[in-house]
């Protein structure tokens, strides 16, 4: 199944996409939510339901009082628009081992003991459309290439072998980074903070689980959970700068939701991202190429790029880089004492 939510008269709408058709879930049942919330706050009573109307769409029936709405007239939100949390995991061992060697760094050994996560702005989460940045964000203002997943049910404590039913459908994710303002506040052994809080991308829409099925493939060794072969790809201004797969995550989603669920409780609602995966964002790309050759010319993103990034079986996300224009700027804020 895949469920978008869009705009409609100023408020969040949820939609069944079929063939390229929004259908209001509401109008295709009366027991159906009409938002993302409290649809996965009710998700074991009314999952049934909506698997139904789909099906019957997808045999061309008229299903209650609902009319097709073209995908491409309308304006997208993130599918989870409100989520509950949102936290950003660690979960590609490429990405680390690479962006650690370009520092000139060994690969530090507590990657392969537990997988680890941050917390993000979730009042940040937006979709599709333009990314308002600030001045001191296109100090190196980078991209990052992830998976998200959002959660479906109430939980504590959960073990990894029962923690992929906890999950309602997957969803691109753009993990923004200013990273001159996140490198300088993660000195301080804190963080990240405003290097991250401006904006994370999801979208374009939610694929449940077993959309994918024909894409499963084994965890790696010693790990527990579902795992996927999806292409992923990253273009700006049309040109492909990442290419990677879901199937390279080394930690699963279903691990990192036992970590996250310990001595806590996860709620429907709450969005995990999966890391950065391996040659995904120009912090890591810009090091290997430094690497290899020391005149290499970086790249970091600028006003008006647009961002286009594509997974396969959850579709294509595309973001404009807007500059908001302002006089404010943390880097210059910075105080000077002087030592005696």
């Amino acid at each position: 199944m895949k469920l978008v939510t869009y705009l409609r008269e100023e408020t969040d709408q949820l939609a069944l996409l079929v063939n390229d058709q929004l259908y209001n879930t509401q109008e295709l049942h009366e027991e159906l939510p009409n938002n993302m919330q409290l649809f996965l706050l009710m998700w074991d009573d009314v999952i049934d339901i909506a698997r139904q109307v789909e099906a019957d769409l997808k045999k061309g029936h008229r299903v209650g009082r609902a009319l097709p709405i073209p995908l491409n007239g309308v304006t997208l939100m993130a599918p989870v628009p409100f989520p509950t949390s949102c936290r950003d995991g660690y979960a590609f061992r490429q990405h680390v081992a690479s962006a650690r060697r370009n520092r000139g760094l060994d690969m530090i050994p507590e990657f392969d003991q537990y997988p680890i996560f941050y917390f993000t702005n979730h009042n940040a989460i937006q979709g599709p459309g333009p990314i308002s940045c600030m001045p001191d964000h296109f100090e190196k203002l980078d991209f990052e290439l992830e998976v998200a997943v959002v959660l479906n049910r109430f939980g504590r404590n959960i073990p990894a072998e029962e923690a992929d039913n906890y999950i309602a459908g997957f969803m691109i994710m753009n993990d923004m980074s200013a990273r001159v303002l996140q490198m300088e506040e993660m000195k301080l052994n804190l963080g990240p903070a405003k290097g991250k809080d401006f904006s994370t991308v999801i979208g374009p829409m939610l694929v449940t689980p077993d959309e994918l099925e024909a894409f499963k493939v084994p965890a790696k060794p010693g790990h527990t959970g579902n795992n996927y072969n999806l292409v992923m790809t990253c273009q700006v201004n049309g040109v492909e700068v990442s290419a990677g797969n879901m199937a390279d995550m080394d930690w699963t989603f279903a691990e990192i939701i036992e970590r996250c669920s310990y001595g806590v409780n996860i709620m429907p609602g709450d969005v995990i991202g999966s890391g950065t995966v391996g040659t995904g964002c120009f912090l890591e790309l810009n090091g290997t190429g430094k690497l290899h050759d020391p005149h290499y010319t970086e790249q970091w993103l600028q006003p008006g790029d647009e961002v286009t990034m594509e997974i396969t079986g959850l579709g294509i996300l595309t973001n404009t880089i807007e500059e908001e224009a302002a006089d404010i700027s943390l880097l210059a804020l910075k105080k000077q004492f002087l030592h005696r």
